[in-house]
């Protein structure tokens, strides 16, 4: 395991991250503790869960809700589709 100081991990972070995203043992030392650094997979429904303490059920639920109100939406002609060139026009760029 490759450890580094938090000074010395905050010098080249984007390296040791994607040398951590590519498998190698990276730690960092955190007073007596060395903290890994590890690729880690996240769901939608893991995240969801993780952050706000939402069911798989609760998503569903929402993604439902949401679809309905887009249909919705988009019959009553309140969505449109807007090209890039309209995008880059409406924030300026």
């Amino acid at each position: 395991m490759k450890t580094l100081t938090i000074t010395d991990a905050k010098k080249n972070l984007g390296k040791w991250l994607q040398a951590a995203a590519k498998g190698e043992d990276i730690g960092i030392v955190s007073g007596a503790d060395i903290i890994a650094l590890r690729k880690v997979e996240v769901e939608s429904a893991d995240y969801a869960w993780r952050e706000y303490g939402a069911t798989q059920e609760e998503v569903a639920r929402y993604e439902s809700e949401m679809h309905r109100e887009y249909k919705h939406l988009k019959k009553a002609g309140k969505i449109k589709p807007l090209t890039a060139k309209e995008i880059k026009k409406a924030v300026g760029l």
